[in-house]
């Protein structure tokens, strides 16, 4: 379902979602107000994407945001004035939600905004990640919390880590070549990038 937002304090304005022809969106799936949906991109049933309250939320090309994914924003904008502080900035721009490009939201995952994932990576099944900040390349394993901290690039963050410690954060190990899951996002995006495009042929809607 793809619909705007309502009208509120924490939003004056209607938007519809932006997406892209060559997304898919499942029809069990919720994707609300301002929202960008690049290309490619599948999200899977059950998934909300949800910018009634932060907004805008930005889904970059090839990414995917899987089964029971929730992604929501604290509020950024009060009675029309900005809140900056609920923003993560990108390239000049703010965003509540910015998932960059070929970037996987594994299953039940939760990115609540002010929060940002780089390009190439993988966020594991139940990991949450609010007010965080997320690296290029990066695994976070599943069952992660990261609260208050930035991952730098091509970091991996163990299973069921909890992780609100900057200095933490910044003695996470690399992603070497003999980690384990160093290919999963790549072979995940191909996987979710070849399901929209099934779909789509389906004629589903």
């Amino acid at each position: 379902m793809i619909h705007c937002n309502p009208v509120t304090d924490s939003c004056e304005q209607e938007y519809l979602p932006d997406v892209e022809p060559s997304a898919f969106i499942h029809p069990l799936a919720v994707v609300i107000g301002r929202v960008y949906v690049g290309k490619r991109v599948m999200i899977s049933p059950f998934a909300s994407v949800r910018a009634d309250e932060g907004h805008p939320i930005f889904i970059g090309d090839d990414s995917n945001v899987q089964d029971g994914v929730i992604v929501h924003g604290l509020g950024t904008e009060c009675r029309g004035q900005p809140v900056e502080s609920n923003t993560v900035e990108v390239d000049g721009l703010r965003y509540a939600v910015h998932i960059g490009a070929r970037s996987s939201l594994a299953h039940q995952a939760q990115i609540h905004g002010p929060a940002r994932v780089g390009d190439d990576s993988f966020v594991g099944m139940q990991a949450l990640v609010f007010r965080a900040r997320v690296g290029r390349g990066c695994v976070i394993e599943p069952g992660c919390i990261l609260m208050g901290v930035s991952v730098g690039d091509r970091r991996y963050v163990p299973a069921g880590t909890v992780l609100r410690d900057q200095k933490e954060a910044e003695a996470l190990p690399l992603v070497s070549e003999d980690y384990p899951l160093k290919a999963l996002n790549k072979e995940v995006v191909e996987v979710n990038t070849s399901l929209a495009k099934g779909y789509h042929q389906l004629g589903l809607k």
